[in-house]
């Protein structure tokens, strides 16, 4: 025991700069996701065509394509096109297309979780609709759909890992170096997995929390 805790002394710093990394990934990614995740709900919401299919085809590509696969198609894809992106970047772009393709879907489930009578109320005290939707249905609908916003938030934390594939130097692809340097895979993707773990356990019962907190006044 006192040889393993050695060990993990050892590689915590090394591991801590590729924690740091996959935080700093994450949240770039969910920024810009959050961003495009709306405009594609308020796309695929739109009364008109125009609009609304274009979104669609956008968030189901999204929907449909493994985070693997974007990460891939971005690093080594795009440069074949005349756009090179550091890995950083392209592990940012890569999953923040995934993650507005998912969450325009959780934001559009909030939008139609509002009363067709907030709107038709609206409307009677004069409201254009840039304005109910400003100051009625999104502050209602980002209300609903925090909960699953947070929960898919924990979920590309832990898809961040992925992108040791495109050499980003995050928590998983220090821990492999070591691995291989030292041969001892088990110890320290055991250390790896309970940072992910110091993050997402937490994190998990804080939705959970939330989601109980929020349904009261969700049904009433």
């Amino acid at each position: 025991m006192n040889e393993l805790l050695t060990m993990w002394l050892a590689w915590f710093p090394e591991l801590w700069k590729g924690f740091v990394l996959s935080m700093q990934v994450t949240a770039v990614s969910l920024v810009l996701g959050v961003v495009l995740g709306l405009l594609l709900a308020l796309g695929v919401s739109a009364q008109s065509s125009v609009l609304r299919y274009p979104a669609l085809v956008v968030v189901e590509l999204g929907r449909g394509t493994p985070a693997l696969i974007l990460l891939q198609y971005v690093y080594f894809g795009l440069p074949t096109a005349g756009l090179t992106l550091s890995a950083f970047w392209a592990a940012a772009v890569a999953l923040a297309y995934c993650t507005a393709a998912y969450t325009s879907e959780i934001i559009r489930g909030g939008i139609e979780a509002v009363a067709q009578g907030q709107s038709e109320a609206a409307a009677v005290i004069g409201l254009n609709r840039l304005d109910t939707l400003r100051f009625i249905i999104l502050p209602q609908a980002l209300r609903v759909a925090l909960p699953p916003l947070l929960g898919f938030s924990i979920m590309m934390f832990q898809a961040s890992s992925l992108c040791f594939t495109i050499a980003l130097p995050e928590l998983v692809s220090r821990a492999s170096a070591i691995g291989s340097s030292t041969f001892e895979y088990m110890p320290v993707l055991t250390l790896a997995g309970l940072m992910y773990a110091a993050v997402c356990a937490p994190a998990t019962l804080g939705v959970a929390a939330l989601e109980k907190r929020l349904a009261p006044s969700q049904h009433a």
